[in-house]
Formats: C-alpha cells, sequence, structure tokens
C-alpha cells in the first residue's frame, strides 16, 4: 500500500519531494487494495492481485468547470473502476510515477536496424528529412515554462488490458452498518487525525482515541481501510490499514463518537474518528 520505491533516478527525486500527504493518491491507494481484497474473497481472483492506483489518478479525478482535476475520494474511484474496468498493477506505471507508459512497454519486440544515421544542418534541412518520417532533436529548456506545459498519456495506453468491474457502491452511515460490512470484506474509510496523539500510536502502539487536550493539531481526514473489529477494555476499536508520511502501518482506533474540536475553532462537533464508510460489492454473475 506504500509508494514504490524502485524507479528513475529523476522520477525517485520528485517522489521524495513530494508532501507527505497526497489526497488523490491517497484515495486512489485506497480503492485499489478494496478491490484487491473484495475480489480474491469473492473467488472473482484466484489470488490477491494488485490493481493500479496510478491508472485511477490519471483517469479518475473529477474535473471541475474550468477542466482542472479535483481532489480524487474513495467514491470516485471505486464507481469509475466499477464502471470502466480497471488495469493490473503490473502493467501501469507505480503510484506516483512522472514517467506515465506502463511497464511492459519494455516487453515490446526490438527489430533489427541495420542503415545510417543522417544529420540535417539546420532547419530547413530538418524540414525535408521531416517529409519521409520523424526527426531527433534536442531542445533547450527553459523553467518555469517548460514546467507548464502537461504530458498525456501515450495514445497505446488506451488499449491496456483493464479487467471488466460490475457492481455497485455501497455506503454506510455509522459504525454498526460498517461493522456488517466489515464482516465480508474489508471497507473504506476516512479517520480524523491529530497530532501528535497519532504520530505516537503509529505502527500498532496502543490505541489511537483522538486528541488529548492543549498542544494538539488537527492534521485532517485520510483515507483508511478497516480490517478488524474488536472489543478491547470495553471498546469498541477498529484496526484500519493507513499510509501516513509515506509509510504504511496499521493502527487501533477507539470507534466510540465524542466531541472533537477542528482547526482550533471554538466549536466542537460530535462525530466519530472514523467516518465516510465505503466498500465495492461485485456482480457475480
Amino acid at each position: 500500500m506504500a509508494l514504490a520505491t524502485s524507479c528513475h533516478p529523476e522520477c525517485k527525486r520528485a517522489l521524495n519531494a513530494q508532501e507527505d500527504y497526497d489526497a488523490s493518491q491517497s484515495a486512489a491507494l485506497v480503492a485499489a487494495n478494496l478491490i484487491s481484497a473484495a475480489r480474491v474473497i469473492l473467488k472473482l481472483d484466484t489470488e490477491y492481485t494488485s490493481y493500479s492506483a496510478q491508472f485511477l489518478v490519471d483517469n479518475a479525478c473529477p474535473k471541475k468547470e474550468d477542466g482542472q482535476s479535483c481532489e480524487l475520494t474513495v467514491k470516485d474511484a471505486l464507481a469509475f473502476a466499477l464502471k470502466e474496468g480497471l488495469p493490473k498493477e503490473v502493467v501501469w506505471a507505480h503510484l506516483g510515477c512522472m514517467f506515465k507508459p506502463p511497464p511492459s512497454a519494455c516487453r515490446i519486440p526490438r527489430v533489427s536496424m541495420k542503415e545510417e544515421v543522417v544529420e540535417a544542418k539546420d532547419l530547413d534541412g530538418a524540414f525535408k528529412l521531416l517529409v519521409h518520417q520523424p526527426v531527433g532533436a534536442k531542445l533547450h529548456v527553459f523553467s518555469p515554462q517548460i514546467d507548464c506545459v502537461g504530458e498525456e498519456v501515450p495514445l497505446f495506453a488506451c488499449q491496456i488490458p483493464r479487467v471488466p468491474m460490475k457492481g455497485e457502491v455501497i455506503e454506510a452511515t455509522n459504525w454498526d452498518e460498517a461493522l456488517e460490512l466489515a464482516m465480508q470484506q474489508p471497507v473504506g474509510a476516512r479517520l480524523h487525525v491529530f497530532s501528535p496523539e497519532f504520530d505516537r500510536r503509529f505502527g500498532e502502539k496502543g490505541i489511537y482515541d483522538g486528541p488529548s487536550g492543549k498542544g494538539t493539531r488537527y492534521v485532517g481526514l485520510r483515507d483508511v481501510i478497516v480490517v478488524e473489529a474488536a472489543r478491547i477494555k470495553g471498546k469498541d476499536v477498529a484496526t484500519v490499514q493507513i499510509c501516513y508520511k509515506k509509510k504504511t502501518s496499521f493502527v487501533k482506533v477507539a470507534v466510540k463518537s465524542r466531541s472533537l474540536r477542528f482547526n482550533g475553532g471554538d466549536k466542537s462537533q460530535r462525530t466519530s474518528l472514523l467516518v465516510d464508510f465505503c466498500m465495492p460489492r461485485f456482480s457475480i454473475n
């Protein structure tokens, strides 16, 4: 569930320069993992199969009126996958990759090349060669102007095979409903994260119970997968999988509703630390 670590050096540098949290990547990652888990549980796949989260980031983000992409949500990602299908992770770029061609492109058969290299001294000479075929060149690059130029997914990417995803997105409005869904398969959710309390519990260290008092900072909502529910010392506790600060781990979360204050405001809101439950339900027939 973590970002890939092996790639081109430029890609690795770009990943390291990213902020700790990307909402669309996180949502796509959770959606892809939910689909993988659901399909193996329902025996639609004979073994656990990883599906491409990056494909969802590339294609499923809603568009604003001005054409800019909105943040992807788990629900939107699941709905897109169920409608359009989803390629396996091995035939698409890894999550966060700045290079869009899928890994399978490296397996395209090679053709023997036995001819000569023809050069043009100026643009007029290049135009004459261009009549017959594309011409290679070198480009003087200036920043930030070049950074404003978009990079599209290659045309052949639309031919990458997708696994059909027929079904619907099921939502739960509270923990009791989510618990019923969790008895069938893992459930997606969003977690209210407060620091430093969450940092102390990250990595299966005790139970995360929300803010503890002064010095608490509200980090925001983070996408998680609910993988287990239990009652510990009289408390209803959910074990969730989360990618936090570029690391993936499991955290135990108290699910009882309580009054929470967000962003330093004076008004509190009664809610649970876990909200926005959803999961894919596949059509078996």
